[in-house]
């Protein structure tokens, strides 16, 4: 049965991988079912902290984007600007690297369960936490940090929850995004307090 998941799922994330070469508007299709894989693919490169430039506020944007479709019960048209944005060779190379492995983790572990989670009446849940999930992955910090790990984790685990109607990998998906949010603010406050210690200091330089 494991075998048969993955096969599945290779299948779908290859189908979307093959995409991936022209623009964002060739590639992510229309259905939300079908931009959740695109989108837990994009983010797959992020759980590694690198530096890929662009790549951050592109996934969340695009995960805001399908959390107003979640919302609203329709997919949303992407904006031009992002429309026309396309992924660097450097972010294509690290996630086909990356997606055999992280597709042999989802196939052994994803499969439907609780599956309220992922029913329409659930879909308010699921669209604000992904939501919440893109938006802490775009707000900069003010401290140099591996700060999109946490959102881009979030992110893969609502997206596969959601497409394989895994109401565990969903209760995970909430959890990583409420830690995300707690570390943007702690590294919001952090960046805030060093800042105002390192202007007291330096008044206090002044004064002398």
């Amino acid at each position: 049965m494991k075998d048969k998941r993955r096969a599945t799922l290779e299948r779908i994330a290859g189908a979307r991988l093959a995409s991936m070469n022209g623009t964002m508007a060739d590639a992510v299709g229309q259905s939300n079912r079908q931009r959740m894989v695109w989108l837990s693919l994009l983010a797959m490169p992020l759980l590694v902290p690198v530096a890929l430039p662009g790549m951050a506020s592109v996934v969340g944007a695009f995960s805001i984007l399908i959390a107003f479709g979640l919302l609203s019960g329709q997919p949303v048209p992407l904006p031009a600007w992002l429309a026309r944005r396309e992924m660097n060779d450097r972010a294509r190379m690290l996630l086909e690297r990356m997606t055999s492995r992280v597709i042999q983790v989802i196939a052994r572990w994803g499969r439907p369960r609780m599956l309220r989670l992922s029913d329409k009446p659930a879909r308010v849940v699921n669209g604000l936490m992904l939501c919440a999930a893109g938006l802490s992955m775009m707000v900069p910090v003010p401290i140099i940090s591996f700060d999109n790990v946490l959102p881009a984790l979030a992110i893969v685990l609502i997206s596969w929850g959601l497409r394989l109607r895994d109401g565990l990998m969903l209760l995970a998906g909430y959890l990583v995004t409420l830690a995300a949010v707690a570390s943007v603010g702690l590294l919001w406050w952090g960046g805030t307090v060093a800042a105002t210690e390192l202007l007291s200091l330096m008044g206090l330089t002044f004064s002398q």
